[in-house]
């Protein structure tokens, strides 16, 4: 139900029109709850793409959103690590294949264009589901209820706020929830390939002096590719004509998808990172970029913020069904204390893979590539990063291999 102008009691807002903020509406509709989303109309031209792994799979799944967009997705079934960086001491090529893990893939990537048509016309569509395109221009925490105003002016009375109004949110800092940020001296670029040769379902991320370079396979014979570079070697790429860009992009990639072919223009991205101190207020709980913001590395921004939905929703479930207060301080807590420690291991580990791409250090080049080399030659551990990188702390067990 989309209404222009609502003014009523609601069970739970969710304020933020990214997908983050869509997929944690329809997961709160589902579970029974009435729920407001407050987002503006979601951004069709976005060129990125976005790696979705098995567990994030399964959510889109059982909501729904999975059907509207799988004949677009592109299934990712290795993970080739590649040392790029010339240095000294350089870490031994490594392939992470899924089938050491018992499954078909990985997970699948797809455009964001495609997820967030796909989400919006869905939350259009839910019954139960009430979509207000408008932004939260103030709110009051009060103890059984919280007053949310719209910038038209709407009056929304709620008993819990979801806030993934993103990295500057008025939710968090209306609760007074202190954040960490902290900047990179890189920008990434980020723009979509064709290429001559098959990509194979392979994704291969170069490691080079100044971070990442990722081809991530897409329909047919494209790629998305994340370029991260200095902020002068991301204006130099930006700056290139076309045909330059793709003969430069194509010789930092070794030519392993043969020859280059633009097929979106490129965008740039200044890298940087937060992290909220708690993920909680008073009837308040923060998810995705409200929450947790870190570079572009590894697919785990939006994989991070559909396993916060996945612990909220398990969290708020067992007291809605017993007809409890879901909203009190006590169920929240809960949902904090689950999240706190896999968002802080995600966090951490980017930011040590991306400095250490950025140092010349010897002792840290030589961990960095003793680490590849076990990943390489060892089945327990590589087999224990493939499960850490998809499903951290979820229970997640391998099948039984031959």
């Amino acid at each position: 139900m989309n209404k222009s102008e609502i003014t009523g009691s609601f069970d739970v807002a969710v304020v933020g029109g990214g997908p983050s903020g869509r997929i944690a509406a329809l997961a709160l509709a589902k579970l029974g709850l009435s729920t407001v989303l407050v987002a503006p109309t979601s951004p069709q031209s976005d060129g990125r793409t976005t790696a979705l792994w098995q567990q994030s799979i399964e959510l889109l799944r059982d909501l729904g959103i999975w059907d509207r967009i799988e004949a677009s997705a592109t299934s990712l079934r290795k993970m080739r690590m590649i040392d790029d960086t010339g240095r000294l001491i350089r870490a031994p090529e490594v392939v992470f294949d899924s089938a050491e893990l018992g499954l078909e893939e990985f997970g699948f990537n797809i455009l964001n264009s495609e997820l967030n048509v796909a989400l919006q016309e869905l939350c259009d569509e839910l019954p139960g589901l009430t979509v207000v395109e408008d932004t939260v221009a103030s709110a009051e925490l009060l103890e059984q209820e919280t007053e949310l105003r719209t910038q038209g002016d709407q009056k929304l009375s709620v008993r819990l706020v979801v806030a993934a109004d993103g990295r500057n949110s008025l939710l968090r800092e209306t609760a007074g929830i202190p954040v960490r940020r902290w900047s990179y001296p890189q920008n990434a670029v980020v723009l979509n390939l064709e290429h001559s040769l098959p990509h194979q379902h392979v994704s291969t991320e170069f490691h080079t002096p100044t971070g990442p370079f990722t081809l991530v396979p897409l329909p047919g014979r494209q790629s998305s590719l994340v370029c991260v570079e200095t902020a002068e070697g991301a204006d130099a790429l930006i700056a290139l004509s076309d045909d330059k860009l793709e003969r430069e992009l194509e010789r930092r990639a070794h030519s392993i998808l043969g020859r280059f072919k633009l097929a979106t223009r490129p965008q740039c991205f200044p890298l940087s990172g937060l992290a909220a101190e708690r993920l909680i207020g008073h009837r308040l709980a923060l998810i995705g970029e409200t929450a947790h913001v870190f570079p572009p590395i590894g697919a785990q921004g939006l994989n991070l913020s559909l396993r916060d939905i996945i612990d909220l929703t398990t969290t708020l479930g067992g007291p809605v069904r017993r007809g409890l207060d879901f909203g009190e301080d006590a169920v929240l807590k809960a949902y904090e204390n689950k999240r706190l420690r896999d968002i802080r291991s995600r966090t951490n580990a980017v930011d040590v893979l991306n400095r250490s791409l950025l140092t010349g250090f010897l002792p840290v080049q030589i961990a960095r590539s003793l680490s590849m080399y076990l990943a390489g030659k060892l089945g327990p551990v590589r087999r224990f990063l493939m499960h850490e990188g998809m499903t951290p702390g979820s229970g997640f067990r391998l099948k039984n291999r031959p």
